[in-house]
């Protein structure tokens, strides 16, 4: 039936305040992208900060992984060494170096991620420079919502400690700066140290033990408690190191690929093909709070959420050759058979899991009757304000994680925080 219209349901409609993936106010500093030597210039330089991602994760101290469930908590990212991350870099050429920008002022703090995904791990057996069976946890469900690494359908980060999700090992070994006789004063206490020198295991690198030393999370568990500036370097880290992971070889020649650029590129090794410069891939999507005349919001259950009350707002990649607002209505249209109207523009963030672009927007919708294609969208209805939170609170329906943009989408309709 035609929706019965008493308001314009869009005339309040605002621009989304705050979003947890689109905080970042880092100075690119793309210029300086092409400088030979770049990065061991940077890491020359104590005012550089170093972080880690490894298969999606970042790195954060220890015993911050036990916290992303909790509320009003507050997480950091692990930081190493610029000097030390020198040396690692030439002893792993797998270990990929990206430059995220500098904050400029008196310090001129630059900051450097590095990305550990194929760096052997301990006690694999593998040399320095030798390429791994695989890469952690760089998988995707395939859709919009798709999950990533060791993170649930909902947005929520269930494994956020790798080490509790039957990943690296609990052992902490301490860092230490090798010496040629492998009997430094710290390892006087150590009885292993009579030991021929043939049969004594290699200690691990600096590289080696970030892996058991510190935490590892998922960006959707670290982002909504972090300050808003490591939250931007997270997503960059993030969004770069898992194209990095994930393209290994030229898509045109099937060359392997070097990264180039200070990390923001890659550069394919086939000579007579002429060196080409490949660039992040971005995959748009859209997603569209849809109301009605009432001002009530429809939310939809997906097939592929594994939480069966989890409910959100209508998502879906944007075909090619579409232009954005026909990617909102047909969505709707697929998804619910609802049929769209105006549609506003509220908002964007990176997700990259594995490389989208999220563009929110709000939509009037001209028809009320929900008919869901049955296959990609479960069940589907029409809420009040009141409805809603009386869903919430009885544990019929959960919102989504705290740091997808369909959360802001709701709260921005409900009028108030969830």
């Amino acid at each position: 039936m035609t929706a019965d219209i008493h308001f314009s349901p869009l005339a309040l409609t605002r621009a989304l305040p705050f979003l947890p993936l689109a905080q970042g106010d880092i100075d690119y500093q793309v210029d300086r992208r092409g400088e030979p030597d770049l990065i061991n210039t940077l890491l020359a330089d104590p005012a550089t900060k170093v972080v880690l991602t490894r298969g999606g994760l970042v790195a954060v101290p220890r015993g911050q992984g036990d916290l992303v469930d909790y509320e009003n908590v507050k997480m950091r990212l692990a930081t190493l060494p610029g000097a030390y991350v020198g040396e690692e870099l030439r002893r792993y050429p797998e270990a990929v170096a990206m430059f995220l920008g500098s904050y400029g002022g008196v310090r001129g703090e630059c900051v450097i991620a590095v990305d550990i995904s194929r760096v052997p791990e301990i006690g694999e057996g593998a040399v320095p420079g030798a390429q791994p069976n695989g890469v952690l946890g760089v998988q995707d469900a395939g859709t919009v919502d798709g999950t990533m690494g060791l993170a649930n359908a909902n947005g929520n980060a269930a494994g956020k400690r790798a080490g509790k999700s039957g990943g690296a090992a609990e052992s902490a070994a301490p860092f230490g700066v090798p010496d040629s006789a492998g009997q430094g004063a710290d390892d006087a206490f150590d009885e292993s140290v009579s030991t021929p020198a043939s049969h004594a295991a290699p200690k691990p690198t600096l590289l080696q033990q970030a892996v058991t030393r510190f935490d590892w999370v998922d960006l959707r568990g670290f982002a909504p408690h972090a300050n808003a500036r490591e939250a931007g370097q997270a997503t960059s880290a993030v969004t770069l190191s898992i194209w990095h992971s994930r393209q290994r070889f030229c898509p045109t020649c099937g060359a392997p690929v070097l990264p180039a650029l200070a990390g923001w590129a890659q550069r394919c090794s086939n000579q007579a093909d002429g060196n080409r410069i490949l660039f992040p891939r971005v995959e748009p999507a859209v997603i569209t709070a849809v109301v009605d005349g009432q001002d009530r919001l429809l939310l939809q259950h997906n097939a592929a959420w594994k939480d069966p009350n989890l409910y959100s707002v209508s998502a879906g990649f944007v075909e090619a050759g579409e232009n954005l607002e026909h990617a909102c209505r047909r969505e709707a249209r697929e998804e619910t058979g609802i049929q769209l109207g105006e549609v506003r523009y509220l908002g964007s963030q990176p997700w990259p899991f594995p490389a989208s672009l999220m563009m929110a927007f709000k939509a009037h919708a001209i028809t009320t009757d929900v008919h869901v294609d049955g296959s990609e969208t479960v069940t589907a209805r029409w809420v009040t304000r009141d409805e809603y939170t009386a869903e919430l609170i009885a544990g019929r329906m959960v919102a989504p994680g705290r740091a997808t943009i369909a959360r802001y989408m709701i709260e921005e309709w409900l009028g108030r925080e969830l």
